[in-house]
C-alpha cells in the first residue's frame, strides 16, 4: 500500500501515458470515453504488457534466476513504443528502486543491480521488490495494476475535466478489466508479450510534439 500510494515519490502524477493527446484530439471527452480508452490500454496495451513484465521479474527473483531477471529487465527497457513512454517507465522505475532501497532494502534490489546496469522499467522495479519482500504475485500484481489505472484516471479527471465521482465510476468499470488482465498475465510467456492498442501508442508519440502540455507523456 505504501509503495503504490499516489504519495510514493516516483513522480507518477506528471505522466499521462498519451491520454493528454487523446483528450486534445477528442478521442476522450467524458467518463464513458475515458473508461473505454483505459479499458483497452489495460487489457491490450501498456497495462497488459507491464503486467507480463511484472510477473516475469517477480518469478525470476523468486527463483533466484539472475539470467532470467536480466532478460526481462532488458526486454522491458526496449519495449516502450515511444520516447516519452520510455522516459515514463524508466524514470519511475529508477525512482521506485531508489526510494525502496532507502527505506525497505532487500537482496533482490542488489540482485537486479548486479545482473542489469541499464534503465529499469517500472513494472520490473516493482515486481522485483515485491518478490524480494515475499509478497505473492497474486496479491502484488492486481495492486500494481490498480495503481497504474488510478494514475491514468487522475490524468483524465484533470484533463477533460471530470468530477471526482465520475473518476471513481471509471475506476469501478476498470476493476474487472484489472482482474482479468492480471489473471491473463500470469499465464503469458515473454515470447507472447505484445499489445494491440495502436491508437494509444500513437497518442504517446503525438504527445511529444503537442503544442501545449501539462504532462511529460
Amino acid at each position: 500500500m505504501a509503495w503504490l500510494s499516489p504519495s510514493f515519490p516516483v513522480g507518477a502524477f506528471s505522466y499521462s501515458s498519451g491520454i493528454e493527446w487523446a483528450v486534445e484530439a477528442g478521442d476522450v471527452h467524458d467518463a464513458a470515453t475515458l473508461a473505454d480508452w483505459l479499458s483497452l490500454m489495460m487489457s491490450d496495451g501498456a497495462g497488459y504488457c507491464d503486467a507480463v513484465l511484472f510477473v516475469h521479474a517477480h518469478r525470476a527473483v523468486s527463483g533466484n534466476d539472475g539470467e532470467a531477471l536480466r532478460d526481462v529487465a532488458e526486454l522491458a527497457a526496449a519495449f516502450s513504443p515511444s520516447k516519452e513512454r520510455h522516459l515514463e517507465t524508466t524514470a519511475q522505475g529508477r525512482a521506485f528502486i531508489d526510494a525502496v532501497h532507502g527505506a525497505w532494502p532487500c537482496d533482490a534490489i542488489d540482485m537486479l543491480g548486479t545482473v542489469w546496469d541499464g534503465a529499469i522499467a517500472y513494472p520490473v522495479a516493482v515486481g522485483t521488490v515485491c518478490a524480494g519482500h515475499g509478497i505473492p504475485v497474486e496479491m502484488a500484481l492486481p495492486a500494481f495494476l490498480h495503481a497504474v489505472a488510478a494514475n491514468w484516471i487522475s490524468a483524465g479527471v484533470r484533463l477533460i475535466p471530470l468530477g471526482q465521482t465520475d473518476g471513481q465510476r471509471v475506476l469501478a468499470v476498470l476493476e474487472q478489466v484489472i482482474a482479468a488482465t492480471a489473471s491473463r498475465a500470469v499465464k503469458t510467456s515473454l515470447d507472447d508479450i505484445g499489445g494491440a492498442a495502436f491508437r494509444a501508442d500513437l497518442a504517446s508519440m503525438r504527445h511529444e510534439t503537442q503544442y501545449t502540455r501539462l504532462f511529460r507523456s
